[in-house]
């Protein structure tokens, strides 16, 4: 999907913070959507952005604001441009463990144990993630504490010490991270489909990092990610709530402005070009599990390349997951799966586009060949009618605008969106979602999905297999194809 927050059923995304997201990536904090009134499109587009505000200082740090006096609360983000899409199999893991050393000692806070009870006296909730194109952190407290709380973020990001005893202990927890993911039967599947889909460079496509690359890090090597991403024009500090947008940009003004500006990381380091697919693939990962879930995995639109068909890629997922869709009628009405579904990840470098699909080993055979045979009609006239599209694009927008209801999760989104995107894709996603045609639809489906190579990840029971012997041609539902031409 779109957001920053993966919503569909059984998509197993395991980001470094040890997330399963829900890219609809993703929650908000906005207002409930009214009745729909005869207004131009111009005065809906307007108000929909009403609250936002956006304003970048000297040094190139960009300061959103989100206002909403609600309740008397206000969150705070730093936002930076890193993740696992910088990250060569060297560093791999290490935006994440940076992240983890964000709230431990600074200049203004002498170890974690005085960090936390600074935390406690200011009543912060306060959190970080790291994704495979942005790195965040956010402080949630009252809104009184806004000057306060901008300058312990200040100071986190700008004067970290890196000490060695707790650079040491992060790593063990790290190391526990990655421990409780491998736990999990589903980390092997999310992990072999990343390994296949992104073969040249899967590094950049894995936030939580390996073992090996984790245990030997070094505060050189924080210094290192310090140095060349946590930089003003690569970064942005979001403030959402009960506050004035005058009053945060000046402050944000008043404590930042003394970062210096640096060169820009990705003219020295740009990110890798994921080569597409030349061929569709069927492998099989056995693992001690009673269903058979498979996975359809092709490189879908990045953003800056083929903005268009992030909109009819988001349209066209939310249509095959209402009940009442063919997509649902025919593999889960029929009995063929208990559940499945098809998600997009908006990116600016590939965005995976993932089908899911649960069964049993009694009818997994036949549940992949229906599963094909639905791929193959996508773009038929009446795969879905003029109906469903526009209820598609009605609970997408409704989504959207629900989504924003909480505040604190709404800020992630618009990080989330910063970072991937920019804000001029997210001010313009719901005026551009409302005129996406069944043609633009289309032509997504035929660039990116209908006879284009794939990569299907299969897991079951090795006894399941036994007997089942599925083959690589049943899994990738044809005799492998040739990437399309201007792919």
């Amino acid at each position: 999907m779109r957001h920053c927050w993966l919503a569909g059923w059984l998509l197993i995304w395991f980001s470094a913070s040890g997330w399963a997201l829900p890219p609809g990536a993703r929650g908000p904090a906005f207002q409930k959507p009214q009745p729909p009134r005869l207004e131009p499109l111009a005065e809906r587009v307007s108000s929909e952005y009403a609250q936002l505000f956006n304003r970048r200082l000297a040094n190139g740090l960009e300061v959103i604001v989100y206002e909403d006096h609600a309740v008397p609360l206000v969150t705070i983000e730093l936002a930076c441009r890193n993740g696992s899409y910088t990250e060569p199999p060297e560093l791999n893991g290490l935006s994440h463990l940076y992240e983890h050393m964000f709230f431990k000692a600074n200049r203004a806070v002498k170890n974690q144990e005085a960090y936390l009870r600074t935390i406690g006296e200011l009543g912060i909730v306060y959190n970080g993630t790291t994704q495979t194109e942005l790195v965040n952190y956010y402080f949630t407290t009252l809104s009184r504490n806004l000057p306060t709380a901008l300058r312990f973020m200040r100071d986190a990001a700008l004067y970290p010490a890196f000490d060695e005893e707790e650079f040491a202990r992060e790593k063990e927890v790290v190391l526990g991270e990655i421990d409780r993911n491998e736990s999990n039967p589903y980390y092997y599947l999310s992990t072999e489909m990343t390994q296949r889909l992104f073969a040249k460079y899967p590094s950049r496509k894995n936030p939580l990092g390996t073992r090996a690359t984790v245990a030997a890090a070094t505060t050189d090597q924080m210094r290192l990610i310090q140095q060349r991403y946590y930089l003003p024009n690569n970064a942005a500090v979001l403030v959402a709530g009960d506050v004035q947008p005058e009053e945060v940009f000046r402050l944000v003004a008043m404590y930042f402005g003394e970062w210096p500006r640096g060169n820009d990381p990705f003219k020295k380091y740009p990110p890798v070009e994921h080569p597409p697919l030349e061929r569709s693939e069927g492998v099989i990962v056995t693992q001690p599990v009673q269903s058979v879930t498979v996975q359809i995995g092709w490189h879908g639109p990045s953003i800056g390349k083929d903005d268009a068909a992030t909109y009819a890629a988001d349209v066209f997922s939310f249509i095959l997951r209402q009940p009442n869709s063919r997509f649902q009628r025919a593999l889960v009405d029929s009995g063929l799966a208990t559940g499945v579904d098809l998600i997009y990840i908006t990116q600016r470098n590939v965005g995976p586009i993932t089908l899911t699909l649960q069964t049993t080993p009694e009818k997994a055979r036949a549940a992949l060949k229906a599963v094909h045979a639905e791929v193959a009609r996508f773009a038929d006239p009446d795969y879905f009618t003029d109906e469903e599209l526009a209820i598609a694009k009605t609970l997408l927008e409704a989504d959207d605008l629900f989504s924003r209801e909480k505040v604190s999760e709404h800020v992630h989104s618009l990080s989330f969106w910063w970072a991937s995107t920019g804000l001029d894709y997210f001010r313009g996603y719901l005026p551009t979602l409302r005129q996406t045609s069944r043609a633009d639809i289309q032509r997504y489906l035929r660039r990116y999905v209908i006879g284009q190579p794939h990569i299907t990840v299969a897991m079951l029971s090795s006894d399941a297999q036994a007997s089942l012997k599925l083959t690589d041609a049943e899994l990738i539902g044809a005799a492998p194809v040739a990437p399309a031409s201007g792919q």
